[in-house]
């Protein structure tokens, strides 16, 4: 056998050793892992880790306080929609929260609910020029985290990541439908009067969709 050909053999054989030395350390490594992981069912108690984020647990907890708060925020409208036909962003500084499209404001009045469509009402409300058309969201779906965002108090550092903060949000809107609106026939209100305290966001002047923490029929 040539020279030449002995080396290319020897450099067969290294390689093969390694190539072979690769696998059994993937193996090995492999049935490592399998012995260190464990099958979790989603939804058993395993699944739930301690300190894992409970939203349901939040947003009954928290409810009545952001409610609380928002009832003290909370302008009347016809002073609110004046403030905000003269100058909206001194009125957002005066009366608002900053949010992340327009400022978040906490209202309060009481009008007609004419007709609904998909669950929100539009309200004639004494006082507030007709050019403002003021909506009120009764479910079942309710959009939006402006109960989450109107009193300023709640922010994304105080949860571990963007999921957390918007579960907390859809668990505020939840309370909003078990505490607020379950006691009231929401699919009747047109011709009824009634009073809200809720919460905006300022995305178009003339245009309010409100989603009420309380809402009460006269």
């Amino acid at each position: 056998m040539s020279s030449t050909a002995v080396t290319a053999t020897r450099r067969q054989s290294r390689r093969n050793l390694r190539l072979a030395g690769l696998g059994a350390a993937i193996v090995i490594m492999l049935v490592a892992m399998g012995l260190n992981t464990k099958v979790v069912r989603i939804g058993s108690q395993v699944a739930a880790q301690p300190g894992a984020f409970n939203a349901t647990a939040y947003g009954a907890k928290e409810f009545p306080k952001v409610q609380s708060e928002i009832e003290k925020r909370a302008v009347d409208a016809s002073t609110l929609a004046a403030a905000i036909a003269k100058d909206a962003t001194a009125a957002g500084t005066k009366y608002g929260v900053p949010g992340e499209i327009g400022p978040e404001f906490a209202v309060k009045f009481t009008g007609v609910a004419g007709p609904q469509t998909f669950g929100v009402y539009t309200i004639n409300v004494p006082g507030v020029s007709n050019t403002v058309t003021l909506r009120v969201q009764t479910g079942p779906a309710l959009n939006g985290t402006d109960v989450r965002d109107a009193t300023g108090t709640i922010a994304f550092g105080q949860f571990t990541n963007q999921i957390d903060y918007q579960n907390a949000g859809a668990a505020l809107n939840d309370e909003v439908k078990k505490q607020v609106l379950a006691k009231i026939d929401t699919a009747h209100l047109t011709g009824k009067t009634i009073s809200v305290v809720g919460v905006f966001q300022l995305v178009v002047p003339n245009s309010w969709l409100i989603t009420p923490v309380r809402l009460d029929v006269k």
